[in-house]
C-alpha cells in the first residue's frame, strides 16, 4: 500500500518572522495573577485559544445559534471579486489575526483572478497555527508568497510599519474588531492605518446590532460549547498552573447589555469557595454569584462603523451585507 507524502512547498516562498518575546505560560501566570487580584475579577480573552479552546472555537462556528461564521462567509463567496477589484493595480494582502486563514482562500482565490502572482503577509500571535496555515496555503496556491509574522497586533504593525509593499488589502475579519473596547478599537485601526498609505484598504468584518434573543442565542448555544469554551479557561489555569478550579462549581453567564451595545461574557461562582492556584502560591476566594469578566464582544450599527473609520484615518467606501444584514463586511480606505 502507497503513502501518501505531503506536497513539498518551495521554501524560498516562504518566511517566518518570530517577534514573540516572553514564553507563553510566564505570560499567562502574569495577567492571571493580576486578574484574579482586581475588583471585579477577570480574565483576557486570548487565553481562551489553547489547542482544546481552539477546537471548541471551531465547533461554536458550526453551531445553528453562531451565525457570526456564515454570514460573513456568504458576503465573502458572493462578493470577493467586487470587494479585490475595487483596489486597483497588483495588491499585496495582509491580514491581522490571520488563524487557520479559512475565509482569507476566498479572498486570495479573488486576488489570483485579478493578478498571477500574490504576497501574502499574516499576522498571528501563534507561531504554529502560522506555520500550519501557511504550508497548506502554498500547497494549494503555488502562486503564493508568503511572509509571516508570529506577534501580537502591535509588535507585528511596528514590524510592517518598517517594510514597503505595493498596494495593500489589509484584513481584519470575524468580527475581531468586536473584543476591542472601544478607545482599544481606535487604537488598533490607527496602528493600521499607520502602516498603511493613501489608498491602501482595510477590509473590516463587523457584526451588527439585533435583537437581543438572537444575539444572546450566539453566546448561549443549546449543546453548551460556547460554556465549554468559556470555562476552558479554568481547566487551562489547572492544567499549565497548578489551580484546583472545580468546573462544575462555576457557570457560564452572557448577556447583551443594549446601553452599552455589546454582549458580556462572564464566569460566575455558583457557591462560596476558595481556589489555590499552586505554581503562583495564590489563594483566591470567591463568594456566591461572584463573577469573572472574560470578554466583550461589541455590537456596530452602520454609523458606527463610519465613525471608527473617520476617526481613525479612514473613510468607509463599501459595505457588503449578507441577506439576513446580520453581518457586515466594509471596505475602509486609507485617506
Amino acid at each position: 500500500m502507497l503513502e501518501t507524502q505531503p506536497a513539498k512547498i518551495d521554501e524560498e516562498k516562504f518566511v517566518i518572522h518570530n517577534l514573540v518575546k516572553r514564553e507563553p505560560r510566564a505570560g499567562l501566570a502574569e495577567d492571571v495573577r493580576r486578574g484574579l487580584s482586581t475588583q471585579p475579577k477577570r480574565f483576557l480573552p486570548k487565553y481562551f485559544y489553547d489547542q482544546l479552546g481552539s477546537q471548541l472555537f471551531e465547533a461554536i462556528c458550526l453551531l445553528p445559534e453562531y451565525y457570526l461564521t456564515r454570514a460573513e462567509n456568504e458576503i465573502l463567496q458572493r462578493y470577493a471579486d467586487e470587494i479585490v477589484f475595487s483596489l486597483d493595480g497588483n495588491t499585496t494582502l495582509l491580514e491581522m489575526g490571520s488563524g487557520s486563514a479559512s475565509k482569507t482562500r476566498l479572498i486570495i482565490e479573488a486576488l489570483l483572478r485579478k493578478q498571477k502572482q500574490l504576497r501574502f503577509i499574516p499576522v498571528d500571535i501563534s507561531a504554529t497555527a502560522l506555520d500550519s496555515s501557511s504550508r497548506i496555503l502554498l500547497q494549494s496556491y503555488p502562486q503564493l508568497e508568503i511572509e509571516a509574522y508570529a506577534a501580537d497586533y502591535f509588535a507585528g504593525l511596528a514590524e510592517l510599519g518598517k517594510t514597503q509593499r505595493s498596494r495593500t488589502l489589509a484584513l481584519f475579519l470575524g468580527s475581531n474588531i468586536s473584543n476591542f473596547d472601544p478607545e482599544e478599537a481606535l487604537k488598533f485601526l490607527r496602528a493600521l492605518r499607520h502602516v498603511l498609505r493613501e489608498g491602501d484598504a482595510l477590509l473590516l468584518g463587523a457584526d451588527l446590532k439585533k435583537e437581543k434573543s438572537v444575539l444572546e442565542a450566539a453566546y448561549n448555544d443549546a449543546l453548551g460549547v460556547t460554556a465549554a469554551f468559556n470555562l476552558n479557561v479554568l481547566a487551562r489555569i489547572n492544567r499549565e498552573l497548578g489551580g484546583n478550579f472545580d468546573l462544575r462549581a462555576f457557570q457560564h453567564h452572557a448577556f447583551y447589555n443594549e446601553t452599552a451595545g455589546r454582549v458580556e461574557i462572564y464566569i460566575e461562582s455558583t457557591r462560596e469557595q476558595t481556589v489555590t492556584i499552586s505554581q503562583l502560591e495564590m489563594t483566591v476566594q470567591f463568594a456566591a454569584g461572584e463573577q469573572i469578566h472574560t470578554e466583550n464582544s461589541y455590537k456596530y450599527d452602520l454609523s458606527d462603523i463610519a465613525s471608527l473609520a473617520d476617526e481613525t484615518g479612514f473613510t468607509r467606501a463599501r459595505t457588503w451585507l449578507d441577506e439576513k444584514q446580520q453581518f457586515s463586511s466594509n471596505l475602509l480606505l486609507a485617506v
